[in-house]
């Protein structure tokens, strides 16, 4: 991992902006069929709401705004999650690239949960 990584796998407004646009980037490889419209919608709302509730959360004017956005994100994780799943049968041959986005929504979820937890 190159220190650039490192720093933005810590950084995690950043993390969560290069979270989305590599959501984004995924989808503009998909075909979009009657199957999968509503699916891939849903994937890039959930998916980039996550780090613009970060945002808002990182702006927040007090303890229990900050952790009403927190849990915003955390649960925007957990729909990102549960939408690259359904995506995974609609399209068996992207499975590996979607396991990697799904990893990293997972990840995202259990850092907002342990966010939560401590605040």
């Amino acid at each position: 991992m190159t220190q650039q990584e490192y720093r933005h796998k810590f950084d995690l407004e950043e993390r969560t902006a290069i979270f989305s646009t590599k959501i984004l980037d995924f989808c503009r490889t998909i075909t979009i069929n009657y199957l999968s419209e509503n699916q891939i919608k849903q994937l890039i709302k959930s998916a980039t709401s996550i780090g613009a509730n970060y945002m808002e959360a990182n702006g927040s004017d007090s303890k229990r705004d900050f952790r009403s956005k927190i849990s915003i994100c955390k649960k925007e994780a957990k729909e990102t999650t549960y939408w690259l799943r359904i995506l995974i049968n609609l399209f068996p041959n992207k499975k590996d690239e979607l396991k990697i986005l799904w990893t990293e929504a997972q990840e995202l979820l259990l850092i907002f949960s342990a966010i939560i937890k401590n605040s």
